[in-house]
């Protein structure tokens, strides 16, 4: 009889959690530790493409998911200054048949919500919260040791470091220095559709293009909320590793600038709609060069997933669906019984590095696009008005 093997997890955010379920489904003992004293995601919204819904199907969340996510019926992309529409890309029924699973938007806390909720019906996943990792070590022989803050020492046969842009477990693995600072900062807010006048409300995912700037606006809560992010250049807070921070909206209103009527009036409606205590929270963009080689995802046994292993700038929406592609792939490594616990995390960092700096590196190619200006971004809105759907649409992405 095969003995449980045992995987610890420092962070207890969406990747975190996937990652919990999917190593507990494939037979895994799992022990996760989360700082924070209480689970609480906050946050933004979250796209989730057809590569990601077909997998949180696949682990069952099908019915939980059903009343909260929203399934907006098209992707439009405008001209942020003149407004004209640039091309279209149709979701809804479309996407299901062309991927065989649908596109969804989603409030980050839900998905978070929904997870959570997952995990803690499994016995075999246990969460420590308040429990911050402070270091670890892999001696290469039969275990890896966690210590946490609080002097506790935990034994497993695995660490994922799933602990975010800012990770620990990163930091002592690779010693590769702090993220990168890009120069670009997001405004987020969350409406109340029903609190937006009746021209300004949505079912559909927009996104605003202008020079030096762009704004996405998708509904979530199953329609009944919209969520608007602003991204625009600008200097950065002092303490540029927290993304949930405090923001001025006058300084939003002079980065945007001329842009054009129905969007300034979506901007303005802001404070009257919004469900948050404060109209605007600022979260800024942090990233790494995309990944260059397996060994920086895993090394003997210890790993790293998400944010952790691949944080990246939101131009393809898929930062939190990479984390959730790591989570099924890890869990598939894992389950492997012929190889020891190593090769099986170098069967998963094998696997998921190539596809993550390729989406790493396609989002910060987006991100010049979406925010360019002059003979650039005259190129960009004739080409999407001539080939809108074939640009917008991604098979190599959401088929995986």
């Amino acid at each position: 009889m095969s003995i449980t093997q045992q995987l610890l997890i420092a962070g207890g955010g969406i990747g975190g959690l996937a990652a919990a379920l999917a190593v507990s489904r494939a037979g895994w003992e799992v022990r996760l530790f989360e700082r924070a004293p209480e689970f609480g995601e906050v946050g933004a919204g979250i796209q989730l493409g057809p590569n990601v819904t077909r997998i949180l199907y696949g682990w069952g969340l099908e019915p939980e998911l059903a009343g909260v996510v929203a399934f907006p019926d098209r992707l439009q992309v405008r001209n942020a200054v003149s407004g004209a529409e640039l091309g279209v890309l149709p979701l809804g029924p479309q996407a299901l048949e062309r991927y065989g699973a649908p596109y969804a938007t989603i409030h980050r806390a839900d998905l978070h919500h929904v997870l959570c909720a997952a995990v803690m019906d499994r016995a075999d996943v246990h969460l420590n919260l308040d429990r911050c990792l402070a270091s670890f070590h892999d001696d290469g022989q039969a275990a890896v040791t966690l210590t946490t803050t609080a002097g506790s020492i935990i034994e497993g046969d695995a660490l994922l470091g799933a602990d975010g842009v800012g990770s620990r477990v990163r930091r002592q693995l690779l010693d590769d220095g702090p993220p990168r600072v890009t120069g670009h900062l997001a405004y987020r807010t969350m409406l109340r559709q029903s609190a937006l006048p009746a021209a300004l409300r949505s079912q559909q995912v927009t996104a605003w293009l202008g020079p030096r700037l762009h704004v996405v606006q998708y509904p979530v809560r199953g329609g009944e909320w919209m969520n608007v992010v602003a991204v625009v250049c600008g200097e950065p807070p002092a303490d540029p590793l927290g993304w949930d921070h405090g923001a001025n909206a006058a300084d939003l209103r002079r980065a945007t600038g001329a842009v054009c009527a129905p969007l300034r009036e979506l901007l303005d409606a802001v404070p009257q709609a919004t469900v948050n205590d404060d109209p605007w929270r600022l979260w800024p963009l942090l990233d790494r060069p995309p990944v260059a080689a397996a060994g920086e995802m895993a090394r003997g046994r210890v790993a790293l997933l998400g944010d952790a292993a691949h944080p990246m700038r939101p131009y393809l929406a898929q930062g939190a669906c990479m984390a959730l592609e790591d989570a099924a792939t890890l869990a598939s490594a894992l389950s492997m019984d012929v190889a020891d616990v190593p090769t099986r995390l170098q069967r998963y960092a094998q696997t998921r590095w190539q596809r993550v700096a390729r989406v790493q590196a396609r989002s910060i190619r987006n991100g010049d696009i979406f925010h360019a200006s002059g003979l650039l971004r005259a190129g960009r809105d004739a080409g999407l008005r001539l080939l809108g759907q074939r640009l917008l649409d991604l098979p190599w992405l959401y088929n995986a």
